[in-house]
């Protein structure tokens, strides 16, 4: 049986197969493998740790010579995914109707779910297609996630001041930490180089699964028509915006593009901001549902549009040149 073979047929198949199986297995039997020690360890819960550690394999691979680019890799999806979410929040609340609503859908979700992206799904899609860089590029890129930029947008707009504690410093550093020791390792051992970088692939359809069995399929029917919408328009505006930019500075355009989605972590964001300051109570329940079917709609849309993108540049050849010069 052809397992292996198949899933490498699949665009992403070794991220996207394993995450939509253990959505349906949330979704219809949450409890089946929730039977505690090793299976729900490793089955349900290892998200963060295999990330992590992906994460440790994928920094051994960096020279220091390339720690620039993947610097300014990251900085460019940080400012891209906040720009587009920004500016169509803006848009958004200039022209809401009288209750608040565009479209149906709560400026706030709209900032929310556009400026926050899912870092387990980006690095899965990136293990696939792209360089060592592109994975370290997500220690800046994991600045996005929870409140602090979608309250940076708010401030802007005039809506709210800045909330003491929203950021930490600290968390910023545990994301950073295991590329770092990573690099180190590798830059010190070019044979611990070697047997890291052997692990990265192998972990992906693992915390692909685990990621799925955080995913609700009920949460589109929940957020209805409007959150189904956001998570179209988070994987087209902000996933196109990014394979734009990237394209643009020459580098891999489908690394750009796998930011386009929202991260679970962004379901908690209008309740924290509701908290922070009252005046988005009244919305913060609608937010929170459009939010949380955006991110089941991005974490299944996204890996399409991955696709779709691979399969428009391989027809054109020129995939294969951005292996060549993405480091």
């Amino acid at each position: 049986m052809q397992i292996k073979a198949t899933l490498d047929r699949i665009p992403g198949g070794m991220m996207v197969v394993p995450l939509l199986i253990a959505a349906t297995i949330n979704t219809f039997a949450p409890n089946l493998l929730r039977i505690g020690n090793f299976t729900e360890a490793l089955f349900v819960n290892s998200a963060p740790a295999l990330i992590a550690l992906f994460l440790l394999c994928a920094g051994a691979q960096i020279n220091l010579s390339n720690v620039g680019v993947a610097l300014g890799k990251g900085v460019t999806l940080l400012v891209v995914k906040w720009f587009v979410g920004a500016a169509i929040g803006l848009l958004a609340y200039i022209m809401a109707g009288p209750n608040g609503l565009f479209l149906g859908l709560a400026p706030l979700a709209i900032i929310a779910a556009m400026t926050n992206s899912n870092g387990g799904l980006y690095m899965a899609i990136v293990g696939q297609y792209g360089k060592e860089d592109d994975k370290a590029a997500y220690s800046i890129l994991a600045l996005n996630d929870g409140p602090f930029l979608t309250m940076v947008a708010l401030a802007i707009f005039g809506a709210m001041g800045f909330v003491d504690g929203m950021f930490s410093l600290v968390s910023f550093i545990s994301v950073l930490l295991p590329i770092v020791i990573g690099m180190i390792l590798g830059n010190l051992d070019p044979e611990m180089r070697e047997f890291l970088g052997k692990g990265s692939d192998m972990l992906i359809p693992f915390f692909a699964f685990a990621l799925g069995m955080g995913i609700n399929f009920e949460a589109i029917i929940n957020g209805g028509l409007s959150g189904v919408m956001l998570g179209i328009a988070t994987v087209l505006f902000t996933g196109t915006a990014g394979y734009l930019a990237f394209k643009a500075f020459g580098w891999n355009p489908i690394v750009g593009a796998a930011e386009g989605s929202t991260a679970g972590n962004a379901v908690a964001t209008p309740a924290a901001i509701a908290a922070a300051n009252a005046s988005f109570a009244s919305v913060a329940e609608l937010a929170t549902v459009q939010v949380a079917a955006s991110t089941v709609t991005t974490a299944i849309l996204l890996p399409l549009y991955i696709a779709f993108l691979v399969k428009r540049l391989e027809k054109k050849n020129k995939l294969q040149q951005y292996y060549q010069t993405a480091n």
